[in-house]
Parts: structure tokens; sequence; C-alpha cells
């Protein structure tokens, strides 16, 4: 991911790409410990990640399939996240889980693609949203 998009510690949200379809769809895998940043403030208590992050989490995995897919037309460009719809929650995911990220496109316009996304921890479905995200310079 390091070589796809710019994201870095403590923000770079997913460990490994895996099934990759150029073009169409991938699944981002994310490991999550109990040393994650995020764990801190939310909740100490009962740990818990925040699920705005989740759908970060999505974004990313959508945004390294189309920076693989595009190849050298991409260089020099950076994949905004644009509109998010239809969020929802179904689970906390907490250490010691592990988050498949599947994001599938729905459609391309120009620039725009757009995505469905889905988490999920051992075979339950624990988030999905529908996003877009714009290519530009």
């Amino acid at each position: 991911m390091k070589q796809a998009i710019p994201h870095r510690y403590p923000f770079l949200l997913i460990d490994k790409m895996v099934d990759i379809v150029l073009g169409e769809e991938a699944t981002g895998i994310k490991c999550v410990t109990v040393n994650e940043p995020f764990f801190q403030g939310h909740f100490p208590a009962r740990p818990v990640m925040p699920g705005v992050l989740i759908i970060e989490a999505m974004a990313q995995t959508a945004a390294t399939l189309v920076v693989l897919s595009l190849g050298d037309s991409f260089e020099g460009k950076l994949v905004y996240f644009m509109t998010v719809e239809g969020a929802k929650f179904r689970s906390p995911v907490g250490p010691g889980d592990q988050i498949r990220l599947h994001v599938a496109k729905q459609r391309r316009r120009g620039s725009v693609w757009k995505f469905f996304g889905s988490a999920t921890v051992d075979g339950k479905i624990v988030a999905e949203a529908t996003f877009s995200a714009m290519i530009m310079d």
C-alpha cells in the first residue's frame, strides 16, 4: 500500500491487499491491535474502533484499487474521498479483530469512482457504506 497511497502511520488503516480484480473490486485487510492510537480515548475501558475509521479503511482500500487499476496514468495524482452514503455500523470492532474490507466499483464517470464497501470480522458484517472518490492532480 505504501507504494500506492500516501497514508502513513498512524493513519494508514490497511495492512495488506488481497483478491484484487483491477478496475472492479479488491479486499483490504486490517489487523486491529490493542496498540492502535485511537483506543487511548475510544474507549479506554472498552476499546472500540471508531466507525468512521472503518469507513476510512474502506476508502483507503478503494484508493489502492484505483491507483493499481490506472497504473502509470495515475502518476502525480491523489484520490480524494468525496461522499459517504448509507453508512451502517452493525457490530463493534476491537483489539484482536481482523477486518476484511471488500470494495466493489459501482460505476466510474470520468475521474469520479463510486464504490460499495463492506467490512467483515469472522464472516460477520460489521459495517457497510456506499462512497465516492475523485482523482485529482
